[in-house]
């Protein structure tokens, strides 16, 4: 018998239970969830007003440590095979090259957008609103988000049914999450599916750490949002300048933003469709559960000479 096969035997049974992927992954996300909840607590009871700080930035700011201590303390050493998503000797290079992406991808769709008449600026920019921006839809939402999706949903589901269902799952996943925001409709979800979902799940498969995603998912809120005064999945808010989509629904995203227009889902699904090349040619798709057990089980010959 082979040594993976003697520790799994040695395994008490309450732990086999507790590190099988999927109830790995529900434990994570009670832990998430407790996480949000607390960090809501705090800001609404304990934490006092401070001026020029609302509800929403207080709980951002409160949640983001509470989410990165739980998992440093807990949801990392879960499963059969525990890992940190966030400890990479290439932390630094994946997240300066999500950023740059994150920022040219999204240049590009704004500049299709202006050529083809539908993206126009009117006139400067409010960046009033810039830290509480920087806060919320760029730093809380590329670590909670990514979190939640990549580092625990994609994590498990990956490591249960395998790479293909882990995409397939969190891109759906992703995209319905975003069906609550204004202005939400179902050619916006399939949108955030094809072009966040595949790129974000792509660059986490390529890299297998956060940091890449972080990176993008940061610099395509920020990049959309106070760059080019363009909804950030349905929100307003105030960029550098004041801008104006018009136009075709299918080109403007028809209220929700860019991200729901045919430029942005194109551009963007096929820079992820890249990504998810380089990580194949990488090796990095991994085979469903059942598959590897049965794989690593001993043959009969095996079996009679342990």
């Amino acid at each position: 018998m082979d040594e993976a096969a003697t520790v799994e035997v040695r395994r008490p049974l309450w732990r086999r239970i507790v590190d099988f992927p999927l109830v790995a992954m529900v434990i994570a996300l009670v832990i998430a969830i407790a996480c949000f909840t607390v960090g809501m607590l705090l800001g609404k009871y304990l934490v006092p007003p401070i001026a020029g700080m609302s509800m929403q930035v207080k709980f951002d700011l409160l949640s983001i440590p509470l989410l990165i201590i739980a998992y440093e303390l807990v949801i990392r050493r879960l499963g059969e095979r525990p890992r940190d998503d966030y400890r990479d000797p290439n932390a630094l290079k994946h997240l300066g090259i999500g950023l740059g992406a994150g920022l040219l991808i999204f240049s590009l769709a704004v500049a299709v957008a202006a050529v083809l008449g539908v993206y126009r600026i009117t006139g400067p920019g409010d960046a009033s609103d810039l830290l509480p921006a920087l806060i919320g839809p760029t730093l809380f939402a590329a670590v909670s988000e990514e979190l939640i999706f990549r580092g625990i949903l994609f994590r498990w589901i990956e490591d249960f049914g395998g790479s293909w269902m882990a995409l397939l799952l969190t891109s759906a996943l992703f995209g319905a999450a975003h069906l609550h925001n204004p202005n939400a409709s179902v050619i916006a979800a399939v949108g955030i599916a094809f072009e966040a979902g595949v790129m974000l799940g792509a660059a986490y498969m390529l890299t297998r750490s956060l940091w890449m995603p972080m990176g993008l998912h940061a610099a395509w809120n920020f990049t959309q949002g106070e760059i080019f005064d363009i909804p950030v999945s349905g929100t307003k808010v105030h960029g550098f300048v004041t801008a104006r989509l018009s136009g075709d629904p299918l080109l403007t995203g028809n209220g929700f933003g860019l991200e729901a227009s045919l430029i942005a889902i194109v551009i963007a699904t096929v820079f992820g469709l890249w990504l998810l090349w380089l990580a194949i040619r990488k090796g990095e798709v991994v085979k469903p559960w059942w598959v590897r057990r049965r794989l690593n089980r001993p043959t009969i010959a095996e079996q009679a000479t342990a």
